[in-house]
C-alpha cells in the first residue's frame, strides 16, 4: 500500500467530488469510519458545504446518536471492550431509520423519510427528533466508530485509519480501555480494505490517501 500525502482541504475537496459524482437520481450513504481520535465527525462536517456547493442535499447523522439503551449497551459494565464492539450501536435502528429508506428503488410511504438520531445517550432516553425528507440525490453523511463489516448498506465508505501507537497517544486515559475494540477491529474487519477510501490521519494536519 502507498499513502498520497494531501492537505486536510483538497481531502475534502477530492471527497466531496467522489460524492457528488454519483448518480443524481438516488440518494448517497456515506458513512465516515474512525475512532473518536482519528474525528470522523469533523471530516463529516467538512463535507457539508462543499456537496451543497455542488447541488446536492446533505444530512449529517452522527452515529451516537443510534446508540442502544444503557441498560443492554452497559449489562456487563461499563468498561468491556467486546460489548463495546458488538453491542453498544443500535444497527437495527441504523438501518430502520436511516440507511433502510434510502435504499435503490425504494417505494411507500417511508421512501426518503429520515430519522437524524434516535437515542441520547447521555440522558438515556429516546431524543425525539423530527423525521427529515430527503429528495432522491440527497447525501446522508454518517459518521462513527466500529461502522464496517456490519453489513450496513453504504454506498461510500471512508476510513480513518490511525496506527495503534497514534490511537493510543490521542486516546484519553477515561477511554484506553476501548482500545482492545479497535485491534479487534482491525484484526476482523480490515477496514484500510474494507473501506472504499481509506486516509491515514496519524497526524490530521498532514493526512494521507492509502491506495491499494
Amino acid at each position: 500500500m502507498r499513502a498520497r500525502p494531501v492537505s486536510p482541504s483538497l481531502l475534502v475537496e477530492e471527497l466531496a467530488d467522489l460524492i457528488a459524482d454519483r448518480p443524481r437520481d438516488a440518494w448517497v450513504r456515506v458513512a465516515v469510519d474512525g475512532a473518536p481520535a482519528a474525528e470522523p465527525g469533523r471530516l463529516a462536517d467538512d463535507l457539508v458545504e462543499p456537496l451543497r456547493l455542488r447541488g446536492r442535499e446533505v444530512l449529517r447523522v452522527p452515529a451516537a446518536g443510534f446508540l442502544r439503551p444503557a441498560s443492554l449497551r452497559l449489562e456487563f459494565g461499563r468498561t468491556d471492550p467486546d460489548v463495546f464492539y458488538d453491542e453498544w450501536l443500535d444497527v437495527g435502528g441504523l438501518v430502520r431509520e436511516v440507511l433502510g429508506p434510502l435504499e435503490p428503488g425504494r417505494t411507500g410511504r417511508r421512501t426518503g423519510r429520515v430519522l437524524p438520531s434516535l437515542w441520547d445517550s447521555v440522558r438515556d432516553r429516546a431524543t425525539r427528533a423530527d423525521y427529515v425528507t430527503l429528495k432522491p440525490g440527497g447525501v446522508v453523511l454518517l459518521d462513527g466508530a466500529l461502522l464496517l463489516g456490519r453489513g450496513l448498506p453504504f454506498d461510500l465508505t471512508v476510513h480513518l485509519s490511525m496506527s495503534a501507537a497514534a490511537l493510543a497517544r490521542r486516546t484519553p486515559p477515561e477511554e484506553r480501555w476501548t482500545l482492545p475494540a479497535y485491534e479487534r477491529y482491525e484484526r476482523e474487519t480490515g477496514p484500510v480494505r474494507a473501506a472504499d477510501v481509506a486516509v491515514r490521519v496519524e497526524d490530521p494536519r498532514h493526512p494521507a490517501v492509502i491506495s491499494r
